[in-house]
């Protein structure tokens, strides 16, 4: 009984995990034979770019997802390293090197502040990331003045910002960038003791206290994490739109989540990939630039996204469901009385 529970386990995993990727095929082929010149080299480099910046988000909060917590501020936190690094180069007179080094760094700080206050000060991971959400979204406003700094563009001063970052002549630069960040992630989750930890503390976080793990240490380590994804989206963000507007950055953060819950990341913890979110991403990136390509407006993403991530959380109740069925049978064989031997 055990052993046939246990197939069934890996075939509705197995199943599932193809879900994602059916759904995307399924959306560029619909798109490609209704949609106006949607099968072409220029939508391909649309659906890349739409993704750089997305993509950087969902990569640092499938960490945070995983480990059983939310982070909301990801959205103005990039917004508010973004503003400031623009104001160190516009205002304050820093070299362009320089003040890009800043976005990551004000995005480990905010991503910290979020896992110490959820750690070890133990408020709910929903609050503290709605107040950091908006603590960084005034924050930006009042270093900036609310002022906004274009970042370079071509034929400016430092105009190499956008041949580096975002496009150099028709190659979509910043692809490679999102590539190799999602190798990066990949290998953290994956391949080292911080991944396995974070898979193990939104399993079962008290019974990995128990065991001995200094449980507070990796949650802030992954919110960390979550915020250095966060500002190293900044750069592209600005690469992208080049005027990062103070205050802005709210439903970023929601995009970026939506992807991760598409790509199949529990949101009660303890499971999920990075190619599950690299795949959600690439799901709203083709949503967003097929809708228009069939007529319908921009703001038709945001209904359609929201029916893909009720649908996508109702999948993974149903999943959640099954796995407690298959272990049951198993708690139940375990508890059984066994028989003396004659």
């Amino acid at each position: 009984m055990m052993v046939e529970n246990s197939k069934v386990a890996r075939k509705r995993f197995s199943t599932q995990s193809l879900l994602a990727p059916a759904a995307l095929v399924i959306l560029y082929t619909f798109f490609a034979i209704f949609g106006r010149n949607y099968f072409s080299e220029y939508q391909a480099k649309v659906i890349l770019e739409s993704a750089y910046f997305v993509g950087f988000l969902a990569f640092g909060v499938t960490f945070v997802i995983i480990s059983g917590g939310i982070d909301l501020s990801i959205g103005t936190v990039m917004i508010c390293a973004g503003v400031i690094g623009g104001t160190a180069y516009k205002m304050w007179g820093w070299p362009l090197e320089l003040a890009l080094c800043l976005l990551p760094l004000i995005g480990i700080c905010f991503g910290t502040l979020n896992g110490i206050m959820v750690a070890k000060l133990k408020l709910p991971p929903f609050i503290a990331t709605l107040g950091t959400m908006l603590v960084s979204q005034g924050f930006g406003s009042i270093v900036s003045n609310v002022t906004t700094n274009t970042y370079p563009t071509v034929g400016t001063k430092d105009e190499w910002f956008k041949q580096v970052f975002f496009r150099a002549g028709q190659f979509p630069v910043g692809a490679v960038y999102l590539f190799t960040a999602f190798l990066v992630a990949w290998f953290l989750l994956n391949k080292t003791r911080f991944g396995r930890y974070i898979f193990a503390i939104g399993s079962n976080e008290e019974a990995t206290r128990l065991s001995g793990l200094n449980v507070d240490k990796y949650k802030i380590m992954a919110y960390a994490v979550c915020g250095l994804f966060a500002g190293m989206a900044a750069i592209f963000y600005a690469a992208v739109y080049t005027t990062p507007i103070p205050g802005k950055g709210n439903g970023e953060e929601l995009n970026a989540i939506a992807g991760v819950i598409i790509g199949g990341t529990s949101m009660s913890g303890g499971s999920g990939t990075m190619v599950g979110t690299l795949i959600g991403i690439f799901i709203m990136a083709v949503l967003k630039a097929g809708l228009p390509s069939i007529g319908l407006q921009a703001h038709y993403q945001t209904f359609f996204t929201g029916l893909v991530v009720i649908g996508a959380v109702l999948l993974d109740n149903a999943r959640n469901r099954a796995a407690v069925r298959v272990k049951a049978p198993d708690r139940v064989l375990d508890s059984a009385p066994k028989k003396a031997p004659h």
